[in-house]
């Protein structure tokens, strides 16, 4: 009898946990699920100029890495600090505080990031957000540059060149006094 309630609260439990899930991800986001410090990091390459013809590819992609804390304001906008290498070198001495950008939220957990870098770099996210606002995944839809190299076939561009890029991000919400208790939710 033990172990038939017991069987019955855990398969009570599963339920609400499971209802409760399908809530957040049915219309349970909004600009307020990103709300405090996000620790991200990116991994990808640079693969060439785009246009309206397509891809150009460069002679060899630039592999990107990039670690990086974004706070969200919980409301559209965000400040970001990161410290990233492309081939391996360093794109900045140190970390790089100079970005911000806005954000929205769909209520399917879906959404767009823009950040801007004061160089005039803007990069275009598509997103989702798991696990009750603590997990960020994205992709670079599109990447605008001031300048580019010429791609392999000859193919240049002038200001606000777009480029091909395959790069993915990770984030995962993180303490940061400022949050006070994001566990709850409070500040």
């Amino acid at each position: 009898m033990k172990s038939k309630r017991l069987f019955v609260l855990s398969a009570t439990a599963l339920a609400l946990v499971s209802i409760g899930n399908m809530a957040w991800a049915d219309g349970g986001c909004s600009s307020a699920s990103l709300r405090g410090s996000y620790a991200f990091s990116a991994v990808g390459e640079v693969i060439g100029i785009l246009d309206d013809v397509g891809v150009h590819p460069f002679k060899t992609p630039s592999v990107l890495n990039d670690v990086a804390i974004v706070r969200f304001d919980g409301v559209s906008h965000f400040s970001r600090t990161d410290f990233g290498t492309i081939n391996g070198v360093p794109k900045t001495p140190d970390f790089n505080s100079d970005q911000s950008g806005d954000y929205t939220v769909n209520a399917n957990c879906t959404g767009t990031m823009t950040i801007r870098y004061t160089s005039g770099v803007v990069l275009d996210l598509m997103m989702v957000i798991a696990d009750n606002g603590t997990v960020v995944k994205a992709v670079i839809g599109t990447e605008t540059v001031p300048a580019s190299t010429p791609a392999l076939d000859g193919t240049t561009c002038g200001t606000s060149c777009k480029q091909a890029v395959r790069v993915s991000f990770d984030g995962k919400k993180v303490f940061d006094a400022r949050d006070r208790d994001w566990r709850t939710g409070s500040q």
